[in-house]
């Protein structure tokens, strides 16, 4: 428990940016600058967090929160990435995860939250960096950044604090058409394979069980969540950042078929051809 701790600590700082809501389709309905603020206390044993909230047109609003402890629903990465949120799917309940990515002085962070329907509600993506760096934002993603084949290694943690486990990954994305897509995906000893529909930003995957959809978004972030959560099948929510050309980042909360959180994800990945 106590290198999460110090892995929550890689957080540190105050982190300049915005929150940015958006429709479960990826359309715009709100941006709101912020400035999140961590500081360490008592020696690090305690984190104090204030979010303040700049609307252009409202006053300012601000929240603060102090943590000696981390929640049952939270795991945090060596390198400080992290993912939160519900224990538990169940129907005619609302339910989300937040999910958590650093890279230098860069922060992206993103909330995916579902309504009582279990229909995908909305997404808020959150590009933040540190206080007194200028480290430029990315581009919006583009199927074509994502063509070709990735590899990589995958790191799961789980709840009950377990040893990790570690191992490769391999992610291969083909355009068939203008409007259709292929990935493979091989993880461990697991292969799977599926086909999109191109839509714009938007990645529609409607073979399976639970209709998927992956959106191409600002700053080269990328979400990958079910359109819809029935029960009795595993499903996942995942949010993607391309570091650069060749390099990119997932992390993955996983589920399984009774709605329940089993573990936490991050593929740190590199385009070979």
């Amino acid at each position: 428990m106590s290198s999460q701790w110090e892995h929550f600590l890689k957080n540190l700082g105050e982190w300049q940016g915005s929150f940015t809501r958006l429709s479960s389709q990826g359309g715009l309905i709100q941006d709101t600058p912020t400035v999140v603020s961590l500081f360490g206390r008592d020696n690090n044993q305690k984190v104090e967090q204030t979010v303040r909230y700049l609307p252009p047109d409202e006053p300012p609003k601000e929240i603060f929160l102090e943590y000696t402890s981390l929640s049952p629903q939270l795991l945090f990465f060596e390198n400080g990435a992290f993912s939160q949120g519900s224990l538990q799917w169940g129907p005619f309940s609302e339910f989300g995860a937040e999910l958590g990515l650093i890279e230098g002085t860069r922060r992206l962070r993103m909330v995916i939250l579902y309504d009582r329907d279990s229909q995908c509600d909305r997404i808020t993506l959150i590009r933040e960096r540190l206080a007194g760096t200028d480290t430029p934002e990315r581009p919006p993603l583009t199927v074509q950044q994502l063509l070709g084949t990735w590899q990589g290694q995958a790191t799961t943690l789980y709840p009950d604090y377990r040893e990790p486990e570690v191992y490769p990954t391999s992610l291969k994305i083909e355009q068939q058409s203008e409007y259709r897509l292929q990935q493979t995906l091989t993880f461990g000893t697991r292969t799977l394979a599926s086909t999109a529909q191109i839509e714009g930003s938007r990645l529609r995957f409607n073979e399976g069980n639970l209709p998927v959809q992956i959106l191409l978004l600002p700053n080269g972030a990328s979400s990958n969540c079910p359109e819809k959560i029935q029960g009795g099948f595993p499903f996942v929510l995942e949010m993607g950042w391309l570091l650069e050309p060749q390099r990119r980042q997932r992390l993955i909360r996983s589920y399984d078929s009774k709605g329940k959180w089993v573990n936490a994800t991050l593929v740190e990945e590199e385009k070979i051809d």
